[in-house]
């Protein structure tokens, strides 16, 4: 924690307690800052730079970009409600306004990137789509299996459009998603709600290596990704370790298929899953199978299997091939 003197330096300068306001409506890089207060990056950098130093805002790199949000210790969350009760000048809150409707300006410019990037990838999506049952009824599968329990802290492993984000996070206490691909990141980042998005955190991560403690989720979803995975076994083990006693894990994925032109041409490391195969897994990671859907599309099967942490200690499986 910060020494005070440096907390109340920091916050002295105008822009830097403009720089305050903005990560209080959500996480921004460095070049979206620049952008909202009219300063070159440098510039802003010098700013960030003291706000980190006192412990009021941390750094995130992601890829070739660095992420801004508010510092997490009990000195910030104090200062923070002691801004929310402080009145603002005329020209103060004529800044803060104005600042505001600039950040709407750079939310639209994300979600727009994001639309033009599906647009252009619209066809191959459309492609697998089309062989299996539509999102909106695996939606609500996933819905009606999760229902029965609170979310808690969330944890959503390859997020990807972060489209599970939205489906859940509102119910959740937390929420964190996972994905290696810093662009898949950013257009995510454009789906999150305008209001409460402190409770949000998207982090660039391996499923192999997840950048979270032990016992750190409550439920964890990895939708339509294991597919992708060399060593599915793998990343049910690393979903295991960061959930908590009785955490859940819901796994969306194809049932076993044959469709061989997804793993040349989409790069899908595995054909589908069977029940028997994912039972494995579960039972080695220390899961009990609570639940499993199976959804019947045209030519794809969609399986839905939910799994609950049994609280005995999880058996360890790095390195190790369970087929």
């Amino acid at each position: 924690m910060a020494p005070i003197l440096d907390i109340f330096r920091a916050l002295a300068d105008p822009t830097r307690l403009r720089i305050i306001y903005l990560l209080r409506s959500m996480e921004l890089a460095i070049g979206e800052i620049a952008q909202v207060v009219g300063q070159s990056q440098p510039r802003v950098s010098r700013h960030v730079r003291i706000l980190v130093e006192a412990g009021l805002a941390e750094r995130r790199k992601e890829g070739s970009w660095v992420f801004l949000r508010l510092g997490q210790d009990a000195s910030t969350v104090a200062l923070m409600r002691f801004m929310d009760g402080a009145a603002l000048s005329d020209s103060e809150a004529l800044w803060v306004k104005a600042d505001l409707a600039r950040l709407a300006a750079v939310r639209n410019d994300r979600a727009q990137a994001a639309e033009r990037y599906f647009a252009e990838h619209a066809e191959e999506w459309d492609a697998i789509r089309s062989l299996h049952v539509p999102e909106a009824e695996v939606e609500a599968a996933m819905q009606d299996m999760l229902g029965g329990h609170a979310i808690g802290r969330l944890l959503d492993i390859g997020t990807g459009t972060g489209r599970m984000l939205q489906l859940f996070g509102a119910s959740a206490v937390e929420a964190v998603a996972v994905d290696r691909s810093p662009e898949m990141l950013r257009f995510a980042r454009a789906k999150l709600p305008e209001t409460g998005s402190d409770k949000y955190e998207l982090l660039l991560g391996d499923f192999y290596a997840l950048p979270l403690d032990d016992g750190a989720s409550d439920t964890v979803i990895v939708h339509q990704v294991l597919h992708y995975a060399q060593q599915p076994e793998l990343v049910i083990g690393e979903a295991a370790r960061v959930l908590g006693p009785q955490g859940r894990l819901l796994i969306v994925d194809f049932a076993a298929h044959e469709r061989e032109e997804l793993r040349s041409r989409d790069a899908h490391a595995r054909l589908g899953f069977s029940d028997d195969q994912i039972g494995r897994w579960f039972d080695h990671a220390g899961f009990e199978t609570e639940a499993v859907r199976t959804l019947e599309g045209s030519e794809l099967t969609v399986k839905l299997w939910l799994g609950q942490r049994r609280e005995a200690q999880v058996l360890p499986i790095k390195g190790r091939n369970v087929s």
